[in-house]
């Protein structure tokens, strides 16, 4: 994992960016967005980049425009992957954050959530924070998830998956191709208990849901028609 598709068209953070705010909860440093009021939640993990993308600010706006309320934390502690340690240290990088520790640091922002009164919580994650999403929906702690271009799932993973997951996959992914998305669909489909959505996009690239060019109008159009399967997901079972 953080390969080069990974590692591609890296953003221009910004920790100004979006309509929402920083603040703390669970520990973490976390962009929110939505309103605090609502019963919904929604845990939104980044890919390598981190929380300060703006591609990555413009989805959780978004939800959090939709109802509920968004919790994007910062898993890496101001440390994102950079063009210069993806070439210099990226081995150190990705042993210093590894997904294992932004599952169990991701534990106490859900318990948190629930401690504010949240009935229901969805988890979405981009290329590195699917791993973590998946691990989430093997248990209890979130009632859906939502994986894109994920990075690090195994067919064994998937097995395990126990809420209503969504995937949603690259045409040109060398992270998870095509072939290992419908591998994960095959699994789902003897799994009667658990409801899933899989969905491969025709001409997109690994990373293509969050690091877009923004004048690139076809680019914009299918990131876009990604998140609004992200959003009808969670419409449909976050409630």
């Amino acid at each position: 994992m953080a390969g080069a598709q990974c590692c591609e068209n890296p953003p221009t953070l910004d920790p100004a960016y979006g309509t929402g705010h920083v603040a703390e909860i669970g520990g973490l440093k976390a962009y929110i967005a939505g309103s605090p009021e609502s019963k919904l939640a929604i845990l939104l993990i980044s890919d390598v980049f981190g929380y300060e993308a703006p591609n990555f600010r413009k989805i959780a706006d978004k939800v959090g425009a939709a109802g509920f309320y968004v919790i994007a934390p910062d898993f890496f502690h101001g440390d994102p992957m950079t063009t210069e340690i993806y070439e210099n240290s990226r081995a150190e990088w990705l042993k210093k954050h590894g997904t294992d520790k932004g599952f169990e640091e991701a534990k106490p922002v859900i318990e948190a959530l629930k401690n504010k009164g949240v009935c229901a919580i969805g988890a979405a994650g981009y290329c590195w924070g699917a791993k973590v999403v998946v691990d989430f929906a093997k248990g209890d702690s979130i009632n859906a998830g939502v994986i894109l271009h994920p990075a690090l799932v195994t067919l064994d993973d998937i097995k395990e998956v126990k809420c209503p997951i969504s995937i949603l996959g690259a045409e040109t992914d060398w992270v998870s191709p095509p072939e290992l998305i419908r591998q994960f669909e095959e699994i789902l489909s003897n799994q009667n208990e658990v409801d899933y959505f899989v969905k491969i996009f025709p001409g997109v690239a690994h990373g293509w849901t969050v690091r877009y060019d923004v004048n690139d109008t076809s680019a914009v159009e299918k990131a876009e028609e990604s998140h609004k399967d992200v959003l009808d997901w969670f419409a449909k079972y976050v409630k």
